[in-house]
């Protein structure tokens, strides 16, 4: 469900249908695509483990790179940078502290897919926040969180599968 605002659509067009520029000077600015999502880490080789085990395509040697990269269907790209890395050219940089205010989230094949990844993920010894659950919204969803305590939830569409593998008409229910 969308709800575009009035007079914007979020494809850069207007109402009419015609594609809205940014301008400023010289340079016409088109409306920006998301490319890259960019995940800093303290340890490269503990991250990857995680994200691997979540199903990314991510080669063993890239444990030991600074920076790392997958690309994931539609053309975004996942990207791994180690503190020292981002610290070259941002020598002040200083992690965010507090709770995540962005998280990303994996669709997965079916609910009994979300069940079984986090299952493995939190058997893994991965801090598993919400256990699996049927949303209000429809989806089968839980979240976890990768060893630098970033927010990965896993959801599938209840279509993907006749029945979700333990509908429990509950909310969430956190486990440690």
């Amino acid at each position: 469900m969308s709800f575009p605002c009035p007079g914007r659509q979020h494809d850069g067009t207007d109402a009419s249908g015609v594609l809205q520029h940014s301008t400023r000077g010289e340079y016409t600015m088109a409306t920006p695509q998301l490319g890259v999502i960019g995940i800093v880490v303290a340890d490269m080789a503990r991250s990857l483990a995680f994200y691997r085990q979540l199903g990314l395509a991510v080669p063993p040697e890239a444990d030991a790179e600074p920076h790392v990269e997958a690309a994931l269907p539609g053309g975004l790209r996942l990207v791994w940078d180690s503190v020292a890395t981002i610290r070259s050219f941002d020598p002040v940089y200083v992690a965010a502290s507090g709770s995540a205010r962005m998280f990303l989230a994996f669709k997965l094949d079916s609910p009994a897919a979300v069940d079984a990844t986090y299952d493995q993920l939190a058997a893994a010894g991965y801090n598993g926040h919400l256990a699996p659950w049927d949303a209000f919204w429809g989806e089968r969803y839980a979240r976890i969180l990768d060893p630098d305590g970033n927010s990965v939830d896993l959801f599938a569409d209840p279509a993907a599968s006749a029945s979700s593998s333990a509908a429990s008409g509950q909310g969430p229910i956190r486990s440690s």
